[in-house]
């Protein structure tokens, strides 16, 4: 696809899904964002809202993250699924922030993927959404089909996805797309039948075209 294509798709999707909120997850500052991002994995954003503020109001702080008993961490995001590795990412990234970074998070790419439990897709989420920092383009399950589908890219890897929008799309777009694309596929263009016929880009969709090729 040509950027010239991948900008009227943005266009449209744009006017179609305005921006009344910028993100899923409700955060109150970067370690929220940072804790609750990594609880999203394999679960809904509503899901994980449901168990920040009794996450939080027992573990406000990076330090009482890091020092929480593993066991009560697991009782508390129970419902998020995959509780072990998640109760065990979420304290072990609480005490990489304090340890290394002073209790702050850190807003650079390079840090944050030190930290336990975060690849590039976490790591640019919170760039985005705590600090206003776009530095790629977060490819989730929806990112990752849509752009697919469309024809953003021909691969099914995440971070080749990620390139391949990155080259499409200007620095100012990347944070967006994300946005419409989720958007999108909650709305329009689910992993099982998606309403092709009430699609605002399905002339420009890859997809489509191959159906009615099909």
């Amino acid at each position: 696809m040509d950027s010239k294509t991948a900008f009227l798709i943005y266009s449209r999707l744009n006017d179609r899904y305005p921006h009344t909120e910028t993100h899923f997850l409700h955060f109150q500052d970067p370690f929220q964002c940072l804790v609750l991002t990594i609880l999203s994995a394999q679960t809904t954003d509503a899901t994980v809202n449901l168990v920040a503020p009794s996450l939080f109001a027992r573990f406000p702080t990076p330090e009482s993250l890091a020092a929480a008993d593993l066991e009560e961490v697991e009782i508390i995001i129970h419902r998020t699924g995959f509780y072990h590795a998640k109760a065990r990412h979420i304290t072990g990234a609480a005490r990489a922030i304090v340890e290394r970074f002073g209790g702050r998070v850190p807003a650079t790419m390079v840090e944050l993927l030190t930290i336990p439990g975060v690849g590039r897709k976490t790591a640019n989420i919170v760039l985005n959404h705590a600090f206003g920092i776009d530095e790629g383009i977060a490819v989730d399950t929806h990112v990752r089909r849509l752009a697919q589908r469309i024809g953003f890219s021909d691969s099914a890897n995440p971070d080749k996805i990620e390139q391949d929008m990155i080259a499409l799309f200007p620095r100012s777009h990347w944070g967006d797309i994300t946005y419409l694309l989720i958007r999108h596929g909650r709305e329009i263009c689910p992993a099982r039948k998606p309403q092709c016929e009430t699609c605002v880009i399905r002339d420009l969709c890859r997809f489509v075209h191959s159906e009615e090729k099909g």
